[in-house]
């Protein structure tokens, strides 16, 4: 995962203004620590900060075509490069880079190409011929981008917002799935699937036609010249994940330079349910398995460090952000740069806990669109900026393209928990993996309870952040707080707490502005608030806070003290407590 930063249009054209520009553009450098590039035309500036993961050695950015007239700098993967370049033969390619196609797509087809990509993308392109240019993010949202308007007039395009909040006006989060054009000075959306209307499909459940887009999914992510691994938590979603990686992993032509066994990384405080489900999916997978530990402690004392990284004082993303961004740092020290992860799939197949209360299909599918409209703001913020913190890229095969169609154009009846028929969250992707003639994970894995990140890594990490923020913030201090922060106003201590560290960082009214606020229940929408009554009196992001649906639900543990950190937390959860019985 790379950095970017592009300012187009500044009045100041001066040698001091391009000393500003690359410490700006400084400020990503944990997101590319591989190289540094720059590109000047006039009073137009593209930078660039690389992490190099596909030809490390020439691929250096910005990136151009074949006289130079266009430059474009790029953070992503694009997966279909060698398809796109057959499409492009008439061209001349400097750099076996995946991004490169993006300048030559542009001269072959003007600004109507964005579609044309197969990846994880957000890019600037300048075209020197007219001084116009284009900037686009992709489908999703799964990588970082920002756009801000300076007051001279310049347009500003940066992965994140520590590099322009300080010198534009206004900014906010650029829209996934949009490009915008300098020619008309607008935002527009490319990306229009047939779900996106959030009519309600009506296709049949194919479970080989689930399972064989998933499959193609995660095999497209192994475009690697670098090292690279799994994220495995040990439920469902990152399980599947390695599961695929691990069985297709010698056909890859990653294989030929990193070896046939796959690597897979799991954090959690010591006994921890991911830790010890973690395990045992490897061993039955037979990966190459890192454990890492952290305290609680360990986790609080890089709040503050974590929140400057993913920028953002949402709640639950910091819960989750915290131990992410700390095994980061431990698989960078491996020296691996890549990661598969499992975000996407509990919005796409309604796998949170919460959705126990659809009361319809209609209203199911309604919240499942809603969900993935908003990742940006959410899991895919956290995964690529806790990863990239340490120059780690994270990929998130959930959230392809192809297989997005083809999950959500299945009629959500199917995606209707029903215990009547045996049917628990995400029970038609459970279903398409299980095999009994050549198993994906044993059963027992395959059927795990939902256990989001934040709990999984052990139930006293969100205890302990409760009882550190109740110490730093007073009931004074909260019951004043529509007055200091009118805007999102933070409701529990623990945001409270969050909020201060944010605004020290980020102080300025847009800035906040970019996070998302509103009632929620373990990570549900604010209008899915409204399927349970009782919901109301416990708005916590937790999956423990569906109550009568979470195994481990608030009103059901006892209080008792971890001897290793001395903050209350839950009874000890035994595996077989996380496992749903149907």
């Amino acid at each position: 995962m790379c950095g970017i930063l592009a300012v187009l249009g500044i009045t100041d054209n001066s040698q001091a203004k391009r000393s500003r520009i690359i410490e700006l553009s400084r400020r990503l450098r944990h997101r590319g620590p591989d190289w540094s590039g720059l590109h000047c035309h006039e009073d137009c500036y593209l930078a660039h900060q690389r992490l190099a993961i596909v030809d490390p050695a020439s691929g250096d950015q910005p990136l151009y075509n074949e006289d130079k007239t266009v430059a474009v700098t790029v953070n992503g993967e694009i997966y279909n490069h060698k398809e796109l370049r057959e499409k492009l033969k008439s061209h001349q390619f400097r750099t076996g880079s995946d991004c490169e196609v993006i300048a030559h797509l542009y001269e072959e087809y003007g600004e109507d190409f964005v579609d044309m990509l197969d990846g994880m993308f957000s890019f600037v392109l300048l075209d020197t011929r007219d001084k116009s240019f284009i900037a686009a993010r992709d489908a999703i949202g799964i990588t970082p981008l920002y756009i801000g308007w300076g007051l001279d007039g310049s347009v500003w395009f940066a992965s994140e917002m520590k590099a322009l909040s300080d010198d534009c006006e206004r900014f906010m989060s650029f829209l996934p799935g949009h490009i915008y054009s300098s020619k008309t000075g607008e935002l527009r959306r490319w990306y229009n699937p047939p779900w996106y209307s959030e009519h309600i499909p009506s296709a049949p459940y194919d479970s080989l036609v689930l399972r064989k887009a998933f499959e193609k999914a995660v095999v497209k992510r192994l475009m690697t010249d670098v090292p690279f691994g799994v994220l495995l938590s040990g439920g469902l979603d990152s399980s599947l994940v390695a599961s695929v990686a691990s069985r297709y992993m010698k056909d890859s032509e990653a294989a030929c330079q990193w070896g046939t066994q796959l690597h897979t990384f799991c954090i959690g405080l010591k006994g921890s349910p991911d830790l010890k489900a973690a395990r045992e999916v490897a061993d039955y997978l037979g990966t190459r398995h890192h454990e890492f530990y952290f305290t609680v402690q360990e986790g609080l004392d890089a709040l503050e460090e974590v929140i400057y990284h993913i920028e953002t004082y949402d709640v639950t993303t910091i819960r989750a952000s915290t131990p992410m961004f700390l095994m980061s740092r431990k698989i960078k020290s491996l020296g691996v740069k890549m990661v598969l992860s499992g975000e996407g799939s509990d919005e796409i197949f309604g796998g949170y806990l919460y959705f126990h209360k659809a009361p319809n299909k209609e209203e199911l599918h309604q919240e499942t669109c809603s969900k993935i409209k908003a990742l940006h703001l959410y899991d895919c913020l956290r995964a690529n900026k806790s990863t990239s913190a340490w120059g780690v890229e994270a990929r998130v095969p959930f959230l392809d393209k192809e297989f997005i169609n083809v999950a959500m154009s299945i009629d959500p009846e199917w995606k209707m928990i029903r215990p009547d028929l045996g049917r628990i969250e995400k029970w038609i992707l459970r279903n398409a993996f299980d095999d009994e003639h050549n198993p994906y994970l044993p059963k027992h894995i395959l059927y795990r309870q939902k256990e989001q990140f934040s709990d999984g890594v052990g139930y006293s990490w969100i205890d302990g952040l409760k009882d550190h923020a109740n110490q730093q913030v007073t009931d004074a201090m909260l019951a004043n707080a529509s007055f200091v922060y009118p805007e999102n106003t933070p409701t529990t201590k623990e945001g409270y707490y969050y909020r201060t560290i944010f605004e020290r960082f980020f102080p300025k009214n847009a800035a906040r502005s970019t996070v998302p606020g509103g009632p929620s229940v373990a990570c549900s929408t604010a209008k899915a608030v409204e399927w349970d009554a009782a919901w109301s009196n416990n708005l916590d992001p937790s999956g423990r806070a569906a109550l009568g649906v979470h195994v481990a639900a608030y009103e059901e543990t006892k209080e008792a003290k971890d001897d290793s950190s001395g903050y209350a937390c839950p009874q000890k959860v035994q595996l077989e407590k996380n496992v749903v019985t149907v």
